[in-house]
Parts: structure tokens; sequence; C-alpha cells
């Protein structure tokens, strides 16, 4: 993809996670603190239940931008606020929903504006991608 205009979506997706997608981060991360997979400490805590980690909520967010570029080299740069988090149920898992909006073009490159929700509540802010263009 190279040719970008203000407004154009790029992508738009949405992502199952369940606790086994949770299990398997945490080994690729090694990240596991146990708010991630155990009722017990997520609610002694005071969260409302086990949480997806924002890393990996990040991580799909851009991978579905990557996809959609279909070369993940023209990422320039990507950064975000974790603004709610994302609490994924035992039997239900949670779904996460990404849509990629081009917000801004120069010569050299394109701002992409990610909204990025979860129940229908934004759980990343500022969610933006710098993408090269060709």
């Amino acid at each position: 993809m190279s040719d970008f205009t203000v407004g154009q979506i790029i992508a738009e997706r949405s992502v199952h996670l369940t606790r086994e997608s949770l299990v398997r981060y945490a080994g690729a991360s090694n990240d596991f603190n146990p708010i991630h997979y155990n009722d017990d400490v997520a609610a002694a805590v005071g969260l409302p239940g086990v949480l997806a980690h924002g890393m990996l909520t990040m991580g799909i967010a851009v991978g579905i931008v990557s996809d959609a570029l279909g070369d993940p080299g023209l990422i320039a740069e990507f950064g975000v606020k974790f603004t709610r988090p994302v609490v994924v149920d035992a039997m239900t898992g949670a779904d996460i929903h990404v849509r990629a909006e081009v917000g801004a073009v120069d010569d050299d490159a394109a701002r992409v504006d990610l909204t990025v929700t979860f129940a229908d509540t934004s759980v990343l802010g500022k969610a933006q991608v710098r993408v090269r263009v060709r």
C-alpha cells in the first residue's frame, strides 16, 4: 500500500482472546504476573477480573496494521497510552476491535490513527502508527 488519503480506513478487524491466549503470550513474553491468569489474585488487588497483557493488546493493534500494509518494514513508529483494561472472562473470553484510519499524510509518511475497543470502550489512547510512504 503506497497511496494514503486522510480518512481512509486501511484495516478493521476483531480479535478474540481466551485465557489460553494469555497463557501463550505469558510464555512468549516471560510475563507471568498472576493478574493475567488467576482470578483470585486479580480480585485481591482490586481488578475486575483477569486482564490481558497491555503489550498483547498493543501488539494485536499494530499487527493488524502490519498485515494490511503487507510489509512490517513500513512501520516507522508506534505509540499508545494504555487507558482501560481488557478483562478476559474464563468462559467467554474477550473481543478486541481495531480500526485503523489514516489521520494525516505528508511526503514521506502517513499517520494511522487506531481505535482499539473492548466492550465498546476505548482501551488504547493516542494509538498512532507512523507508516513510511513508498
